[in-house]
């Protein structure tokens, strides 16, 4: 399973990782490619949540990046879903860092109609992923539960 995979790899801290372990995610990979984003909303149906992971080091690619990423989140069936945008390859020298992307993608015209939040993080080295994670679990969790 690469959500476990991805945990032990973090190695942090225990209490970070039972709190993820409460509740089971249904996490889809359906990758980028132009060919395939026709297919994305397959994936829409009950989603909560969404994960954007953008390349730090790839900085000609920002506008498209940002052209699909809010063509997306216009999406009907994903009106409610919290965002939680990876900034990957932060390992990278060149790497943009996450307030440069927030910028680049403009996320801050979504604070009015969602939630969301931007992680640097290296999935090479693992580094920022379980924040990220227990971000998103957090934000989606506080708006399904209600807490006693």
């Amino acid at each position: 399973m690469v959500l476990l995979k991805v945990l032990r790899k973090t190695k942090q801290k225990e209490k970070e990782l039972r709190l993820l372990m409460l509740y089971k995610l249904n996490i889809w990979d359906v990758g980028g490619q132009r060919t395939i984003r026709s297919f994305w909303r397959n994936y829409f149906e009950e989603t909560d949540g969404v994960i954007w992971v953008v390349d730090s080091a790839d900085r000609p690619r920002m506008d498209v990046c940002r052209e699909e990423l809010h063509k997306l989140m216009k999406e009907e069936r994903l009106a409610g879903a919290t965002l939680l945008v990876f900034a990957n390859k932060q390992d990278v020298p060149s790497a943009m860092t996450a307030a440069e992307i927030s910028q680049a993608l403009e996320l801050d015209a979504m604070k009015e109609s969602r939630h969301w939040s931007i992680a640097a993080c290296s999935a090479w080295e693992g580094a920022g992923l379980l924040e990220g994670f227990s971000w998103l679990v957090e934000d989606i969790s506080s708006r399904m539960f209600v807490r006693s």
